[in-house]
């Protein structure tokens, strides 16, 4: 990589790491000593999950995000399986929703409340049984609500729909039975229409999981692959693994052809396994060392040199698992564009490492802050199971916005235009005027409150992507807190849109009132 150009221009090539003060971690976690290589965290902006230690079974704790400090010794467990939990996910159109496997050959999906734990939860919402041997890893699906991939090391991928009404599932809608060994990894393109897979034989394969076929494969010796990850829509995967030397390496591959990388890269000689993180709306790849405190990070251009080193978060703190904090999580006042937890079993420590790009300015940078994945599904089960393929919903970040397409546009108010148009019309004394406009403003308040009532299409959406219209009634509890959360985060966004409309109507005052000071003046 020699021939990389020395300087680049880039909007994130001053990125930095920024590790939260000690009353921002969360203290005294038991963090649980199992050397299974996988994350063992789940981060979603309600709650943070970590696998811990537990006699006689598995478990995992669940804490509310803000519940920062030290933890009760004593603070409830989610304790229903009867070996270890190996891993753990949050379903990502649910945040009170989270699936883990474990040892004992189950896949577990469990409703967490929304208030604070006061016992240990041992039912599970439904109990998958499929799987002859342990379950290492488990996948939701992208854009497609309740797909569930689980796999084991009966070296078979299985594929669930939970959009059922059975509490106890034991046959899965499709089993992929294409591997001779281990899945060590799965990763999903953009839509959920492909499935990359790394394998314990070296093999890195591309598959269609409804298809059950492998469209690609590839096996390259001076390459032992680990972990696999889709570069968004770039048509990429990029691997992590060891050379023949065993030094910790990175391949990036053309997702069409995986026979030679179209790069590779000696990063060094530590023996920890590294764990690759994309953000496809930046671009940016994250790339997290297991047993050391480094984070390096690379943008990602579809065309040569391909990776482009940025920097590296640097600490002296080894991390055994690390947990990825949504994008519509992040503080975007304060510019942060990736938030990690890193496990520390060390100092039984939960440390937020916020990724920061640099700016003066204190205002929204749209910039660096494109459309991303909402909190809403694209595709039913059902839907995705019969061949549609669908991308993400996306929503804005922007403090106060809508998501895409979901809120009809209104007219511009034009009311207070046609008051200062009123007021330079009209002659005579300031004092005059200056009673007259409380009631012009008055009527224009009232006109646009009546434009903001009429939609100007028939199908009106909450801000959070779902139709008031199509949307189902809650069936559970759970759904009508989901509901209900839901309706407070609507009222919130509106009251903050009135403020922002009244700070707008004082403005239109205070100009109106100089202009007519400037014309009595003449």
């Amino acid at each position: 990589m020699s021939w990389h150009p020395q300087y680049r221009s880039s909007k994130f090539r001053h990125v930095y790491g920024k590790a939260a003060s000690k009353d921002k971690c969360y203290d005294c976690v038991p963090i649980t000593r199992n050397v299974h290589d996988n994350h063992f965290c789940a981060v979603n902006p309600s709650f943070i999950a970590v696998v811990t230690e537990c006699a006689g079974g598995g478990a995992f704790l669940v804490i509310p995000i803000k519940q920062t400090g030290k933890l009760d010794p004593h603070y409830p467990k989610v304790c229903g399986h009867k070996g270890n939990v190996l891993d753990i996910k949050w379903n990502p159109f649910n945040d009170f929703v989270i699936a883990s496997c474990s040892e004992d050959a189950t896949v577990k999906i469990w409703d967490i409340p929304n208030q604070l734990l006061k016992r240990n939860i041992t039912t599970p919402k439904k109990e998958l049984l499929g799987h002859a041997r342990r379950v290492g890893l488990i996948e939701w699906h992208p854009t497609a609500d309740n797909i569930l991939f689980s796999s084991g090391y009966d070296y078979k991928i299985m594929i669930w729909n939970l959009d059922v009404k059975d509490a106890v599932l034991s046959r899965p809608v499709k089993i992929l039975d294409t591997h001779k060994d281990v899945v060590l990894s799965m990763s999903f393109n953009t839509d959920g229409s492909l499935l990359a897979t790394a394998c314990r034989d070296r093999k890195i394969r591309v598959i269609d999981p409804r298809a059950g076929t492998v469209l690609q494969e590839g096996s390259y010796k001076p390459h032992k692959v680990n972990k696999v990850l889709f570069l968004g829509n770039m048509k990429k995967l990029f691997s992590t693994g060891t050379s023949c030397w065993n030094n910790r390496q990175i391949a990036l591959w053309d997702q069409n052809d995986l026979s030679v990388p179209l790069l590779e890269e000696d990063l060094d000689g530590s023996s920890g396994l590294l764990f690759p993180i994309y953000d496809s709306d930046t671009h940016m790849l994250y790339v997290v060392g297991k047993g050391d405190g480094n984070i390096r990070y690379y943008e990602i251009s579809p065309e040569k040199p391909y990776l482009n080193y940025l920097m590296e978060y640097r600490s002296h703190s080894p991390q055994k698992g690390i947990g990825m904090m949504p994008k519509r999580g992040l503080d975007v006042a304060a510019c942060e564009i990736f938030r990690f937890y890193k496990l520390i079993p060390t100092k039984s420590l939960i440390e937020p490492v916020s990724m920061i790009v640099p700016r003066r300015s204190e205002s929204y940078q749209e910039d660096i802050y494109p459309l991303t994945a909402a909190a809403q599904p694209a595709l039913t089960a059902q839907e995705w199971l019969n061949g549609i393929n669908k991308g993400p919903l996306l929503v804005s970040l922007r403090p106060g916005s809508e998501a895409v397409n979901s809120l009809p546009q209104f007219l511009e108010p034009e009311p207070l235009v046609k008051t200062t148009d009123l007021s330079q019309q009209q002659g005579g004394g300031g004092r005059m005027q200056e009673k007259q406009k409380p009631r012009e403003i008055e009527d224009g308040r009232r006109r646009l409150k009546a434009e903001e009532k009429l939609p100007t299409n028939e199908q009106t959406c909450l801000s959070n992507g779902f139709s008031i219209f199509e949307c189902p009634p809650p069936k559970t509890e759970n759904e009508l807190l989901q509901m209900y959360y839901r309706q407070q985060e609507e009222i919130r966004r509106l009251r903050e849109l009135l403020i922002q409309r009244d700070v707008q109507i004082k403005q239109l005052e205070l100009e109106l009132r100089n202009l007519c000071m400037d014309t009595s003046n003449y």
